[in-house]
């Protein structure tokens, strides 16, 4: 039943991460409108509890809030990836600001909703999420566009960068980086470090989900 695509062959797990119950209450609401394509295995109401909950029950979706007590929402998303690499994340949050979204999405997060939100753009940001696709709210959309110009993500990677970024996310280890790109492996930790200082992170899990949301993924 894994290997089922979710929302067609079975309904979408959903964890709801936030720390206002009457904020869970709501999407709960929202989602059990649709047993057939959305079921919800768990809440939490604090960072720590969200990746446990993660790790326990491994959904298909996790709809989160970005302010949470018990540390930070993003930093926490690696662990998440770890425990769960297939894992789409929608964040829920009153936050109208492009900075926040840019860093969601660069964090992995797939979607960018705001609590004003109608039911139907709730339940869109989430199919496209757990669809591998993106949503972000219209108005930080269109201002994200028109502030990115470096690329979608504001980050300029070389083409040799980009490569060295997908192996590491493949796990790949430096010497077999050079190997597989026939250079010497002082050259990889080169394009390596340059990426990093980039990119703004260095763990694996961070890269990851980098190559995930821009699509370098193979």
């Amino acid at each position: 039943m894994a290997d089922a695509t979710p929302g067609v062959d079975r309904p979408i797990e959903v964890i709801i991460a936030d720390d206002h119950g009457v904020v869970r209450d709501g999407i709960r609401t929202v989602l059990e409108r649709h047993p057939d394509e959305f079921r919800v295995v768990a809440e939490a109401a604090d960072v720590p509890s969200t990746v446990r909950e993660v790790r326990e029950h491994k959904p298909d979706l996790l709809t989160l809030d970005l302010t949470m007590p018990g540390g930070s929402s993003l930093a926490a998303l690696p662990q998440c990836f770890i425990a769960h690499p297939s894992l789409a994340v929608a964040i829920l949050t009153m936050r109208e600001d492009p900075e926040y979204a840019r860093q969601a999405l660069r964090a992995g997060a797939r979607s960018y909703v705001l609590k004003e939100a109608e039911p139907a753009e709730l339940l869109q940001a989430f199919r496209l999420a757990v669809a591998g696709q993106s949503y972000l709210h219209p108005r930080l959309g269109a201002q994200i566009a028109a502030g990115d110009e470096a690329g979608g993500d504001g980050v300029a990677l070389s083409e040799r960068e980009r490569e060295v970024v997908r192996l590491i996310a493949s796990g790949y280890t430096n010497p077999q980086i050079a190997e597989q790109l026939h250079v010497a492996e002082r050259t990889v930790k080169t394009y390596r470090a340059r990426a990093i200082e980039k990119l703004g992170f260095s763990s694996r899990a961070e890269i990851t989900a980098y190559v995930r949301r821009i699509g370098l993924a193979e």
